[in-house]
């Protein structure tokens, strides 16, 4: 992405997906990219470092943990007058809560070409550290990501409670040191005081994950007990604990009674 021809001579950032945490689950292009950077910007305050290691020797590696926004843009700019590949390796993915754009403004302004590797975001992978599903046939469909209000305030209309209402999946990022809210937000929709909840905490960081189940009732208190104030996912959904219910509804894909383009029915 460029909106400068003359840019071809110029190096190309490319926004990298870290992952959540583990440097394993960085997409093979993310890794590859790595590899083949001269200069890598990382976000050492919620990206482990060991992702990094798949850069070369020689480098130019920095953490952008104490860097404004200006600075990072300057660096990377500097950065493309010296090497053809650039990085700025994100957590998670570059399009979910992060500076994506905000960065790539003043990429597209001064006529350097850039463009995004996805990663997998640490909703995915606090699911997948927990066994446990977003969506269940006539149970819920949908998945909302989201957050609660803190400094940073939320769109008119997308406040927790309201988007709770739905009861669908919640996947809530950010929000841990404020689980007041995300518990009153759910009680406000009509949230049962027994419906289960799952936080996760650095979900798949090597030695580091750790993973409570509770209800809306004491999800706040097992938190307490077990340290965690900080990088947690919380989710509260009615598919949470399916692998122990007596019955489910069977998926129409594989189920023997029902025909697709790719199988009949066998019964």
């Amino acid at each position: 992405m460029t909106s400068n021809p003359g840019a071809a001579s110029l190096g190309k950032v490319w926004f990298v997906g870290a992952g959540p945490g583990d440097p394993e689950l960085i997409t093979v292009k993310g890794q590859k990219l790595l590899s083949q950077a001269g200069a890598v910007l990382f976000a050492g305050s919620l990206v482990d470092r060991a992702a990094t290691l798949y850069a070369p020797a020689g480098c130019e590696i920095r953490d952008s943990k104490d860097m404004t926004l200006e600075e990072m843009t300057a660096w990377l700019i500097e950065q493309t007058s010296k090497h053809a590949t650039v990085v700025r390796l994100q957590t998670g993915d570059p399009g979910l809560y992060g500076a994506l754009i905000e960065m790539a403004r003043p990429l597209t302004a001064a006529g350097i070409e850039w463009a995004v590797v996805p990663g997998v975001s640490s909703a995915m992978a606090s699911m997948a550290a927990a066994g446990e599903s977003m969506t269940l046939p006539e149970v819920t469909q949908s998945v909302i990501f989201t957050r609660v209000e803190g400094r940073t305030p939320m769109p008119e209309g997308e406040d927790l409670a309201s988007l709770a209402a739905h009861r669908t999946t919640l996947c809530i990022f950010l929000s841990i040191t404020l689980m007041y809210k995300v518990e009153a937000a759910l009680r406000a929709a009509g949230w049962p005081e027994d419906a289960p909840m799952l936080v996760v905490h650095k979900a798949s960081w090597p030695g580091e994950e750790k993973i409570l189940r509770g209800t809306l009732a004491d999800i706040k208190q097992r938190c307490r007990e077990a340290g965690v104030a900080s990088q947690a996912m919380i989710v509260a959904s009615p598919t949470l604990g399916a692998l122990h219910w007596e019955s489910l509804v069977r998926s129409k894909l594989y189920d023997p009674t029902f025909t697709h383009r790719f199988r009949k029915a066998s019964a």
